[in-house]
Protein backbone atom coordinates (compact mmCIF):
# COMPACT_ATOMS: atom_id res chain seq x y z
CA UNK A 1 0.00 0.00 0.00
CA UNK A 2 2.82 2.46 1.14
CA UNK A 3 4.65 2.02 -2.10
CA UNK A 4 1.35 2.14 -4.38
CA UNK A 5 1.14 5.48 -3.28
CA UNK A 6 4.56 6.61 -3.34
CA UNK A 7 4.33 5.36 -6.72
CA UNK A 8 1.18 7.61 -7.35
CA UNK A 9 2.83 10.72 -5.68
CA UNK A 10 5.79 10.35 -8.45
CA UNK A 11 3.39 10.16 -11.38
CA UNK A 12 1.15 12.74 -9.98
CA UNK A 13 4.39 15.53 -9.30
CA UNK A 14 5.31 14.51 -13.33
CA UNK A 15 2.24 15.28 -14.44
CA UNK A 16 1.98 18.46 -12.97
CA UNK A 17 5.52 19.70 -13.84
CA UNK A 18 4.52 20.57 -17.14
CA UNK A 19 1.03 22.57 -16.03
CA UNK A 20 3.59 24.32 -13.26
CA UNK A 21 6.11 25.13 -16.24
CA UNK A 22 3.33 26.82 -18.59
CA UNK A 23 1.58 28.77 -15.67
CA UNK A 24 4.84 30.26 -15.08
CA UNK A 25 5.78 30.88 -18.67
CA UNK A 26 2.07 32.76 -18.79
CA UNK A 27 2.62 34.93 -16.04
CA UNK A 28 6.34 35.96 -17.06
CA UNK A 29 4.31 36.89 -20.74
CA UNK A 30 1.46 38.55 -19.08
CA UNK A 31 3.80 40.47 -16.68
CA UNK A 32 6.51 41.51 -19.71
CA UNK A 33 2.77 42.57 -21.84
CA UNK A 34 2.17 44.56 -18.90
CA UNK A 35 5.40 46.37 -18.20
CA UNK A 36 5.75 46.81 -22.04
CA UNK A 37 2.41 48.58 -22.53
CA UNK A 38 3.23 50.66 -18.91
CA UNK A 39 6.69 51.77 -20.36
CA UNK A 40 7.06 55.40 -20.79
CA UNK A 41 10.22 56.32 -22.99
CA UNK A 42 13.09 58.80 -21.27
CA UNK A 43 12.22 62.23 -22.07
CA UNK A 44 15.26 63.22 -24.83
CA UNK A 45 17.32 65.99 -23.29
CA UNK A 46 16.85 69.27 -25.24
CA UNK A 47 19.49 69.01 -27.63
CA UNK A 48 21.38 72.55 -29.35
CA UNK A 49 21.55 73.98 -32.08
CA UNK A 50 25.22 75.12 -32.39
CA UNK A 51 26.63 77.23 -31.10
CA UNK A 52 23.98 77.20 -28.42
CA UNK A 53 20.49 78.38 -29.63
CA UNK A 54 17.80 75.67 -27.69
CA UNK A 55 16.29 73.38 -29.56
CA UNK A 56 12.63 74.59 -29.17
CA UNK A 57 13.71 77.08 -32.20
CA UNK A 58 11.86 76.90 -35.82
CA UNK A 59 15.17 75.56 -37.27
CA UNK A 60 16.01 71.97 -36.50
CA UNK A 61 18.30 69.89 -38.27
CA UNK A 62 15.93 67.66 -40.77
CA UNK A 63 17.64 64.29 -39.31
CA UNK A 64 17.52 62.15 -36.66
CA UNK A 65 19.83 61.97 -33.27
CA UNK A 66 22.49 59.67 -33.67
CA UNK A 67 25.45 58.91 -32.71
CA UNK A 68 28.80 61.23 -34.56
CA UNK A 69 30.99 59.92 -36.95
CA UNK A 70 29.16 56.59 -38.46
CA UNK A 71 30.33 54.63 -40.34
CA UNK A 72 27.36 54.64 -42.79
CA UNK A 73 28.24 56.92 -46.02
CA UNK A 74 25.73 60.07 -46.41
CA UNK A 75 25.56 59.99 -50.06
CA UNK A 76 24.48 63.70 -50.38
CA UNK A 77 26.82 65.44 -47.72
CA UNK A 78 30.35 66.58 -48.91
CA UNK A 79 32.11 66.36 -45.93
CA UNK A 80 30.56 63.02 -44.83
CA UNK A 81 31.67 61.51 -48.18
CA UNK A 82 35.12 63.15 -48.10
CA UNK A 83 35.85 61.71 -44.38
CA UNK A 84 34.66 58.10 -45.19
CA UNK A 85 36.98 57.90 -47.67
CA UNK A 86 40.22 58.90 -45.28
CA UNK A 87 38.57 56.83 -42.86
CA UNK A 88 38.89 53.95 -44.79
CA UNK A 89 42.14 55.34 -45.92
CA UNK A 90 43.40 54.96 -42.69
CA UNK A 91 42.06 51.61 -41.76
CA UNK A 92 43.83 48.99 -42.79
CA UNK A 93 41.15 46.55 -42.99
CA UNK A 94 39.48 48.82 -45.23
CA UNK A 95 41.62 50.62 -47.05
CA UNK A 96 41.22 47.92 -50.39
CA UNK A 97 37.72 48.82 -49.95
CA UNK A 98 36.95 52.02 -50.78
CA UNK A 99 33.28 52.40 -52.43
CA UNK A 100 32.85 54.44 -55.99
CA UNK A 101 31.03 57.20 -54.53
CA UNK A 102 34.14 57.98 -52.45
CA UNK A 103 36.41 57.63 -55.50
CA UNK A 104 34.36 60.08 -57.38
CA UNK A 105 34.23 62.98 -54.20
CA UNK A 106 38.13 62.67 -54.03
CA UNK A 107 40.21 65.91 -54.65
CA UNK A 108 43.11 66.88 -56.52
CA UNK A 109 44.99 69.90 -54.86
CA UNK A 110 46.19 72.97 -56.54
CA UNK A 111 47.38 74.29 -53.18
CA UNK A 112 49.40 77.23 -54.89
CA UNK A 113 45.96 78.77 -56.02
CA UNK A 114 44.15 77.79 -53.14
CA UNK A 115 41.86 75.74 -55.67
CA UNK A 116 40.82 71.90 -55.68
CA UNK A 117 39.41 70.19 -58.65
CA UNK A 118 36.74 67.17 -57.67
CA UNK A 119 35.95 64.19 -59.89
CA UNK A 120 32.00 64.91 -59.15
CA UNK A 121 31.61 68.52 -57.93
CA UNK A 122 28.79 68.83 -55.76
CA UNK A 123 26.26 71.82 -56.90
CA UNK A 124 27.70 74.66 -54.90
CA UNK A 125 24.97 77.54 -56.75
CA UNK A 126 22.79 77.39 -53.71
CA UNK A 127 25.52 77.86 -51.20
CA UNK A 128 27.01 80.73 -48.96
CA UNK A 129 29.63 82.53 -50.92
CA UNK A 130 31.53 81.48 -47.60
CA UNK A 131 30.55 78.22 -47.70
CA UNK A 132 32.01 77.70 -51.22
CA UNK A 133 35.19 79.68 -50.49
CA UNK A 134 35.67 77.11 -47.66
CA UNK A 135 35.32 73.85 -49.88
CA UNK A 136 37.38 75.05 -52.70
CA UNK A 137 40.28 75.17 -50.14
CA UNK A 138 39.57 73.23 -47.67
CA UNK A 139 41.95 70.69 -48.08
CA UNK A 140 44.87 73.32 -48.09
CA UNK A 141 46.16 72.74 -44.74
CA UNK A 142 50.21 74.76 -45.27
CA UNK A 143 50.43 78.65 -45.20
CA UNK A 144 53.80 80.98 -45.06
CA UNK A 145 54.25 82.17 -41.54
CA UNK A 146 54.48 85.98 -42.39
CA UNK A 147 55.59 87.14 -38.75
CA UNK A 148 57.40 84.27 -36.29
CA UNK A 149 58.52 84.90 -33.07
CA UNK A 150 61.05 81.38 -32.71
CA UNK A 151 62.41 82.61 -29.36
CA UNK A 152 59.00 82.76 -27.16
CA UNK A 153 59.78 79.79 -25.24
CA UNK A 154 63.78 79.72 -25.09
CA UNK A 155 63.91 83.45 -23.50
CA UNK A 156 66.64 84.28 -20.95
CA UNK A 157 64.55 85.84 -18.39
CA UNK A 158 64.75 86.71 -14.94
CA UNK A 159 62.81 83.88 -13.90
CA UNK A 160 65.32 81.46 -15.09
CA UNK A 161 62.47 79.68 -16.33
CA UNK A 162 62.01 78.58 -19.81
CA UNK A 163 59.14 76.48 -20.34
CA UNK A 164 56.30 77.91 -19.65
CA UNK A 165 53.05 76.35 -17.31
CA UNK A 166 50.74 78.62 -19.66
CA UNK A 167 50.81 79.42 -23.43
CA UNK A 168 48.03 81.81 -24.07
CA UNK A 169 47.21 81.84 -27.57
CA UNK A 170 44.39 84.06 -28.57
CA UNK A 171 43.15 83.96 -31.84
CA UNK A 172 43.24 87.86 -32.87
CA UNK A 173 42.57 90.11 -36.22
CA UNK A 174 44.75 92.40 -37.88
CA UNK A 175 42.47 95.62 -37.20
CA UNK A 176 42.30 94.07 -33.08
CA UNK A 177 44.88 96.30 -31.87
CA UNK A 178 42.74 97.73 -28.89
CA UNK A 179 42.34 94.41 -27.76
CA UNK A 180 45.63 92.86 -28.17
CA UNK A 181 46.89 96.01 -26.00
CA UNK A 182 43.97 95.51 -23.53
CA UNK A 183 45.25 91.70 -23.28
CA UNK A 184 49.19 92.59 -22.42
CA UNK A 185 48.07 94.95 -19.89
CA UNK A 186 45.79 92.43 -17.79
CA UNK A 187 45.06 89.06 -18.07
CA UNK A 188 47.57 88.44 -20.97
CA UNK A 189 50.68 89.93 -19.58
CA UNK A 190 53.78 87.49 -20.34
CA UNK A 191 56.19 87.18 -17.20
CA UNK A 192 55.92 85.44 -14.00
CA UNK A 193 52.37 85.41 -12.55
CA UNK A 194 51.13 84.52 -9.39
CA UNK A 195 48.04 82.54 -8.57
CA UNK A 196 44.92 83.97 -6.30
CA UNK A 197 46.35 81.61 -3.83
CA UNK A 198 49.80 83.17 -3.79
CA UNK A 199 50.96 79.63 -3.21
CA UNK A 200 51.94 79.19 -7.00
CA UNK A 201 51.79 80.78 -10.20
CA UNK A 202 53.66 79.98 -13.39
CA UNK A 203 55.78 81.23 -16.68
CA UNK A 204 52.78 82.81 -18.65
CA UNK A 205 53.96 83.64 -22.53
CA UNK A 206 50.99 85.10 -24.91
CA UNK A 207 51.12 84.94 -28.83
CA UNK A 208 48.44 86.53 -31.07
CA UNK A 209 47.58 84.73 -33.93
CA UNK A 210 46.35 86.01 -36.85
CA UNK A 211 45.91 85.78 -40.35
CA UNK A 212 45.99 88.76 -43.43
CA UNK A 213 43.52 90.99 -43.45
CA UNK A 214 40.28 90.01 -45.70
CA UNK A 215 40.08 91.88 -48.80
CA UNK A 216 37.05 89.98 -50.16
CA UNK A 217 34.77 92.09 -47.49
CA UNK A 218 35.59 95.27 -48.61
CA UNK A 219 38.36 98.00 -48.78
CA UNK A 220 40.37 98.16 -45.75
CA UNK A 221 43.19 100.73 -44.83
CA UNK A 222 47.09 98.52 -45.03
CA UNK A 223 47.62 98.20 -41.72
CA UNK A 224 50.85 96.24 -42.56
CA UNK A 225 52.99 99.16 -41.46
CA UNK A 226 51.26 99.58 -38.19
CA UNK A 227 51.48 95.57 -37.23
CA UNK A 228 55.23 95.32 -38.23
CA UNK A 229 55.74 98.38 -35.67
CA UNK A 230 53.58 96.37 -32.86
CA UNK A 231 55.64 92.90 -33.08
CA UNK A 232 58.73 95.10 -33.20
CA UNK A 233 57.61 96.44 -29.20
CA UNK A 234 56.36 93.72 -28.07
CA UNK A 235 57.15 90.67 -29.97
CA UNK A 236 54.35 88.42 -29.87
CA UNK A 237 52.40 88.02 -33.63
CA UNK A 238 52.38 85.08 -35.34
CA UNK A 239 50.40 85.48 -38.83
CA UNK A 240 50.19 83.33 -41.08
CA UNK A 241 49.44 83.98 -45.27
CA UNK A 242 45.90 82.58 -45.39
CA UNK A 243 42.36 84.87 -45.40
CA UNK A 244 41.35 85.58 -41.58
CA UNK A 245 37.91 84.63 -42.33
CA UNK A 246 35.21 82.89 -39.65
CA UNK A 247 35.45 80.02 -41.65
CA UNK A 248 38.95 79.52 -41.59
CA UNK A 249 39.55 79.91 -38.10
CA UNK A 250 40.38 76.08 -37.87
CA UNK A 251 43.32 76.76 -39.64
CA UNK A 252 44.65 78.88 -36.71
CA UNK A 253 44.51 75.67 -34.87
CA UNK A 254 46.16 73.57 -37.51
CA UNK A 255 48.93 76.08 -37.57
CA UNK A 256 49.31 77.13 -34.35
CA UNK A 257 49.78 72.92 -33.81
CA UNK A 258 52.59 73.38 -36.29
CA UNK A 259 54.25 75.93 -34.84
CA UNK A 260 53.64 74.51 -30.88
CA UNK A 261 55.43 71.36 -31.98
CA UNK A 262 58.62 73.76 -33.69
CA UNK A 263 59.24 76.29 -31.52
CA UNK A 264 57.68 75.42 -27.77
CA UNK A 265 56.90 71.78 -27.19
CA UNK A 266 57.35 71.52 -23.61
CA UNK A 267 54.55 74.04 -22.48
CA UNK A 268 52.92 72.10 -19.94
CA UNK A 269 49.79 73.85 -20.58
CA UNK A 270 47.73 75.77 -23.51
CA UNK A 271 45.03 78.77 -23.54
CA UNK A 272 43.37 79.06 -26.73
CA UNK A 273 40.96 81.81 -27.00
CA UNK A 274 39.46 84.78 -28.68
CA UNK A 275 40.43 88.27 -27.75
CA UNK A 276 37.04 89.49 -26.56
CA UNK A 277 37.03 87.39 -23.43
CA UNK A 278 38.16 87.98 -19.96
CA UNK A 279 40.53 85.37 -18.07
CA UNK A 280 40.96 85.02 -14.39
CA UNK A 281 44.59 83.89 -15.31
CA UNK A 282 45.94 83.71 -11.79
CA UNK A 283 42.89 81.56 -10.60
CA UNK A 284 43.27 80.09 -13.50
CA UNK A 285 46.70 78.99 -13.37
CA UNK A 286 45.70 77.72 -9.44
CA UNK A 287 43.51 75.58 -10.97
CA UNK A 288 46.12 74.21 -13.64
CA UNK A 289 48.69 73.84 -10.59
CA UNK A 290 46.07 71.66 -8.95
CA UNK A 291 45.76 68.99 -12.11
CA UNK A 292 49.57 68.72 -12.45
CA UNK A 293 50.18 68.16 -9.09
CA UNK A 294 47.66 65.25 -9.32
CA UNK A 295 48.83 63.76 -12.75
CA UNK A 296 52.51 63.86 -11.19
CA UNK A 297 51.17 61.88 -8.55
CA UNK A 298 48.91 59.72 -10.80
CA UNK A 299 52.09 59.39 -13.01
CA UNK A 300 53.80 57.60 -10.42
CA UNK A 301 51.47 54.81 -10.10
CA UNK A 302 50.18 54.26 -13.55
CA UNK A 303 53.24 55.23 -15.34
CA UNK A 304 51.88 57.42 -18.04
CA UNK A 305 53.27 60.44 -19.06
CA UNK A 306 50.80 62.16 -21.39
CA UNK A 307 47.84 64.21 -19.74
CA UNK A 308 44.64 64.01 -21.39
CA UNK A 309 43.30 67.71 -19.69
CA UNK A 310 40.60 69.54 -22.63
CA UNK A 311 38.79 71.91 -19.95
CA UNK A 312 36.28 74.51 -21.04
CA UNK A 313 32.32 75.17 -21.17
CA UNK A 314 31.51 71.43 -23.18
CA UNK A 315 28.49 71.54 -25.16
CA UNK A 316 26.84 67.90 -25.71
CA UNK A 317 24.50 67.00 -28.36
CA UNK A 318 24.55 69.82 -30.81
CA UNK A 319 23.50 70.12 -33.93
CA UNK A 320 24.24 71.57 -36.84
CA UNK A 321 22.96 75.33 -37.86
CA UNK A 322 20.38 75.11 -40.78
CA UNK A 323 19.41 78.78 -41.00
CA UNK A 324 21.41 80.42 -43.75
CA UNK A 325 21.16 83.90 -42.48
CA UNK A 326 23.84 83.06 -39.59
CA UNK A 327 26.99 82.95 -39.60
CA UNK A 328 26.98 79.36 -38.26
CA UNK A 329 25.02 78.14 -40.84
CA UNK A 330 26.32 74.14 -41.76
CA UNK A 331 23.70 73.38 -45.12
CA UNK A 332 23.42 69.57 -45.00
CA UNK A 333 24.81 69.17 -48.81
CA UNK A 334 28.08 69.39 -46.80
CA UNK A 335 27.21 67.86 -43.45
CA UNK A 336 24.71 65.64 -42.20
CA UNK A 337 24.70 64.20 -38.19
CA UNK A 338 25.18 65.63 -35.04
CA UNK A 339 28.45 67.00 -33.41
CA UNK A 340 29.96 65.12 -31.43
CA UNK A 341 30.87 67.00 -27.62
CA UNK A 342 32.74 69.83 -28.01
CA UNK A 343 34.04 73.00 -26.14
CA UNK A 344 32.34 76.23 -27.20
CA UNK A 345 32.58 79.88 -27.14
CA UNK A 346 35.53 82.05 -26.38
CA UNK A 347 37.90 79.71 -25.07
CA UNK A 348 39.43 76.31 -23.86
CA UNK A 349 42.69 74.78 -21.86
CA UNK A 350 44.37 71.76 -22.88
CA UNK A 351 47.42 70.10 -21.61
CA UNK A 352 50.37 70.44 -23.97
CA UNK A 353 51.07 66.89 -24.51
CA UNK A 354 47.43 66.68 -25.74
CA UNK A 355 48.25 69.90 -28.14
CA UNK A 356 50.61 67.67 -30.18
CA UNK A 357 48.28 64.66 -30.22
CA UNK A 358 46.07 66.95 -31.78
CA UNK A 359 48.07 67.94 -34.35
CA UNK A 360 49.20 64.59 -35.08
CA UNK A 361 45.83 63.04 -35.43
CA UNK A 362 44.61 66.36 -37.55
CA UNK A 363 46.20 65.09 -40.22
CA UNK A 364 43.27 62.51 -40.73
CA UNK A 365 40.13 64.69 -39.80
CA UNK A 366 38.66 67.13 -42.72
CA UNK A 367 38.66 70.39 -41.91
CA UNK A 368 35.41 71.58 -40.56
CA UNK A 369 34.56 75.32 -41.40
CA UNK A 370 33.50 76.02 -37.19
CA UNK A 371 37.07 75.54 -35.13
CA UNK A 372 35.38 74.58 -31.64
CA UNK A 373 33.32 71.68 -33.57
CA UNK A 374 36.27 70.53 -35.35
CA UNK A 375 38.26 70.25 -32.18
CA UNK A 376 35.93 67.97 -30.53
CA UNK A 377 36.34 65.88 -34.06
CA UNK A 378 39.95 65.73 -33.12
CA UNK A 379 39.16 64.85 -29.68
CA UNK A 380 36.83 62.26 -30.67
CA UNK A 381 39.22 60.53 -33.15
CA UNK A 382 41.54 60.39 -30.35
CA UNK A 383 39.09 58.63 -28.28
CA UNK A 384 38.47 61.52 -25.71
CA UNK A 385 35.97 64.30 -24.52
CA UNK A 386 36.24 67.57 -23.10
CA UNK A 387 35.76 68.00 -19.76
CA UNK A 388 33.23 70.38 -18.46
CA UNK A 389 34.18 73.39 -16.50
CA UNK A 390 31.53 75.57 -14.57
CA UNK A 391 34.12 78.20 -14.38
CA UNK A 392 34.07 78.91 -18.18
CA UNK A 393 31.16 81.35 -18.91
CA UNK A 394 31.10 81.63 -22.63
CA UNK A 395 27.31 82.91 -22.31
CA UNK A 396 28.52 85.59 -19.62
CA UNK A 397 26.81 86.00 -16.25
CA UNK A 398 23.31 87.16 -15.30
CA UNK A 399 22.76 90.79 -15.89
CA UNK A 400 22.51 91.73 -12.97
CA UNK A 401 25.79 90.54 -11.71
CA UNK A 402 27.98 91.72 -14.08
CA UNK A 403 28.95 94.75 -12.26
CA UNK A 404 29.48 93.05 -9.32
CA UNK A 405 33.16 92.05 -8.72
CA UNK A 406 32.35 89.60 -6.17
CA UNK A 407 30.22 87.64 -8.96
CA UNK A 408 33.33 86.34 -10.63
CA UNK A 409 34.86 84.80 -7.73
CA UNK A 410 34.38 81.41 -9.17
CA UNK A 411 34.96 82.42 -12.69
CA UNK A 412 38.01 81.30 -14.74
CA UNK A 413 36.65 83.12 -17.86
CA UNK A 414 33.90 85.21 -19.48
CA UNK A 415 32.48 86.01 -23.13
CA UNK A 416 32.44 89.01 -24.07
CA UNK A 417 34.45 91.99 -22.70
CA UNK A 418 35.75 95.66 -25.35
CA UNK A 419 38.70 96.67 -24.08
CA UNK A 420 37.65 98.98 -21.95
CA UNK A 421 35.62 96.26 -20.01
CA UNK A 422 38.30 94.14 -19.70
CA UNK A 423 40.68 97.03 -18.06
CA UNK A 424 37.90 98.01 -15.78
CA UNK A 425 37.34 94.32 -14.53
CA UNK A 426 40.96 93.58 -14.12
CA UNK A 427 41.34 96.59 -11.73
CA UNK A 428 38.08 95.89 -9.78
CA UNK A 429 38.95 91.78 -9.45
CA UNK A 430 42.92 92.63 -8.29
CA UNK A 431 41.57 92.50 -4.08
CA UNK A 432 38.53 89.81 -4.99
CA UNK A 433 39.81 87.28 -2.74
CA UNK A 434 39.79 89.98 0.45
CA UNK A 435 36.70 91.75 -0.20
CA UNK A 436 34.43 88.58 -1.09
Amino acid sequence: MGKCCKCNGRLLCMCLLPCMMTGHLLIYIMVSIFVTISYTPPKINVHYIAPGTSANSSTLASHPIGSFWNLRLEDSALWNQLQHAWDRDHNPILRGNTSGMTRKIKCFSDCTSRQCSFDHMPDLKSLPEKMTAFIWSMHCREYPLLINQPGMCRRNNSSGLDSPMLLMAIKSQVGNFENRQAIRETWGRSGVVRGVSKKKGGLVRTVFLLGRQDSSTGPHPDLKNLLELENQKYGDILQWDFRDTFFNLTLKDLLFWHWLQQYCPTAIFVFKGDDDVFVRTGALLDYLNQQWEEHNLWKAYANETDMDLFVGDVINNAMPNREPSTKYYIPESFYKGVYPPYAGGGGVVYSGSLALRLKEVSERVHLFPIDDVFLGMCLHRLGLSPSHHPGFLTFDLPESDRDNPCAYKSVLLVHRRSPKEMLTLWKQLRYLPGHC
